[in-house]
């Protein structure tokens, strides 16, 4: 089995798994540190309801291991149909080993689809073989299971440091700290090939962003952000950490550059920080550890920030079971700034939402038609925000459209959610991560709603019909988009569009020996001839 992740951060559960081919099975090897019963599941959200589990263990009368589904927060329900296969289940030196096996195209009802999309896998053990309730010993980590990318293992380890030190946090429900800095100078040029997060509080931290600032800034500083300073204006970014995510390891051919020519260039590290409770006296030193080698890779990487501009007069109305909006990207105007514009090879994305965001999907068009989806999140979960592997390469031509649509559910707000900085607004960016790099930063959109909406009318829509005909009319307007180069250049014209969207696509399961369902399948990393059978089967 060629793959394998530690669950935990501690290093007690680890999961190895392989297959040979995406119709066929796939084989896991869970291995615990306990002698008691051990649990593994893959669910839609990261917690137990609706998961697929098993669950096993050596006990005084030899191995049991049975396949479960579960309904709740509550004892999972044995499976009628034991879709998984027991292989193996040994102890050793304190060890429970279980390795089993069940096909990637299950069609049980129970069963949780495996798919080419990141899966959020769960684990849970007890000390003894009587399965009762696991405390603490649990936990989620998002994985894609069949468009995995394996760790490549560098001889050195060198590392950038870009983190706050001790900081006092006020006694505010969100607060942005931003740091602005220079590296230690590297003569020629290096890349980053792995970002990894130090976060000291995860109870309050909730996303981090480093920027590369334009040539303009030349003093660090350590404040708040957004006050007016110049490192406001710092807005190519580098790297990404959001709340749920681990380490991040770019693909072995592609590094972020850094040093050489660049390296008098300041940096903005900004710190969101979620303080819910409005706590005072907290410090904290979070921030990331950026691991470079002189080795240089064949691409230069650049991460593309699109979507929905943040800061603008656009509000979701309360009491919205499912609201959408919309930002839309043009690439025809890239040639603004760069000349010639290259394809651009996007190989991952990272989908931002704030608490009422439920799902996020990147549209891809080319000649005003979809081709596809460069990502898609139908379960967003706002604690579980990590970076997507794509798997298979997606390439954005010169004149291609992206448009990235958020679903929020406003249900249980009684006033206007509106876009902006804190955890209680809303965003709804996807952040590109492609190569080769180009000097683009920024391409985001918003709606003309002051030539075309009455105000008072967006401000108290909250019945049904109303919410509906807000949302038909926020999408039929002109889009204001807004491109950004590396140097702050600024682009914006007035003829963005919105196109209509596909349905994520689905296949449906052929199993005569079960009821048929339905399971989404939007990255795919197959052969010609089993991509086409899927766009069969979705028309």
């Amino acid at each position: 089995m060629p793959f394998m992740e530690y669950l935990d951060q501690d290093r007690l559960v680890c999961l190895m798994w392989g297959f040979d081919n995406l119709e066929g099975n796939i084989t896991f090897e869970l291995v615990v540190n306990t002698t008691g019963w051990v649990g593994f599941g893959l669910s839609s959200k990261g917690d137990m309801d609706g998961a697929d589990i098993v669950m096993g263990g050596f006990g005084p009368s030899g191995s049991y291991f049975k396949d479960y589904y579960a309904t709740g927060d509550t004892m999972p329900l044995v499976d009628k149909q034991q879709s998984y296969t027991l292989l193996s289940l040994t102890e050793s030196e304190g060890q429970t080993i279980v390795k089993f096996a069940r096909s990637i195209q299950s069609c049980d009802d129970q069963d949780f689809q495996i798919t080419a999309e990141p899966i959020k896998l769960i684990y849970a053990y007890g000390l003894t073989d009587v399965i009762s309730y696991h405390g603490a010993r649990r936990g989620t980590k998002e994985v894609n299971l069949l468009n995995y990318m394996p760790r490549t293992t560098l001889t050195e380890v060198s590392y950038l440091r870009a983190r706050v030190d001790n900081i006092t946090i006020p006694p505010n429900n969100t607060y942005y700290h931003c740091k602005v800095m220079k590296f230690p100078t590297l003569n020629t040029k290096h890349h980053i090939y792995q970002v990894d997060p130090v976060i000291e509080h995860h109870d309050i931290v909730h996303h981090i962003l480093l920027y590369r600032c334009p040539s303009d800034v030349m003093e660090p500083y350590d404040k708040p952000c957004y006050m007016g300073d110049i490192g406001d204006s710092c807005f190519g970014v580098v790297a990404t950490w959001a709340v749920g995510g681990g380490v991040y390891e770019l693909p072995e051919n592609a590094g972020i550059p850094i040093g050489g020519e660049d390296s008098d260039v300041f940096y903005r590290l900004e710190i969101h920080y979620n303080n819910p409770n409005s706590e005072a006296g907290r410090t904290d030193s979070s921030g990331l550890r950026l691991y470079y080698t002189a080795q240089l890779r064949q691409h230069d990487v650049g991460i593309l920030s699109t979507g929905l501009l943040t800061h603008l007069q656009y509000n979701i109305p309360p009491k919205a079971s499912e609201f959408h909006s919309y930002g839309v990207c043009n690439t025809s105007v890239f040639s603004q700034f760069v000349n010639p514009v290259p394809d651009l090879q996007v190989f991952a994305v990272l989908l931002h939402t704030h608490l009422a965001g439920r799902k996020v999907r990147v549209g891809h068009y080319r000649n005003g038609r979809q081709i596809g989806f460069l990502g898609v999140d139908e379960n967003y979960n706002f604690e579980m925000q990590q970076m997507i592997n794509l798997g298979n390469i997606k390439t954005i031509k010169p004149g291609d459209e992206i448009a990235v649509e958020c679903t929020y559910s406003t249900t249980n707000r009684t006033k206007v959610t509106m876009m902006g900085l804190a955890t209680t607004d809303e965003m709804c960016l996807a952040f590109l991560f492609y190569y080769p790099a180009i000097k683009i930063t920024t391409c985001v959109s918003y709606p003309d709603t002051k030539s075309s909406m009455n105000t008072s009318y967006q401000m108290t829509t909250s019945n049904k019909d109303g919410i509906a005909e807000y949302e038909s009319l926020l999408k039929t307007l002109p889009q204001h988009q807004i491109i950004m180069d590396d140097f702050n250049n600024i682009s914006s014209y007035r003829n963005g569009k919105i196109r209509e969207m596909m349905k994520t696509p689905t296949v449906t399961c052929q199993n005569t020996n079960a009821s048929s369902r339905l399971c989404t399948s939007w990255v795919v990393n197959l052969p010609e001839i089993t991509l086409l059978i899927l766009w069969m089967a979705i028309i």
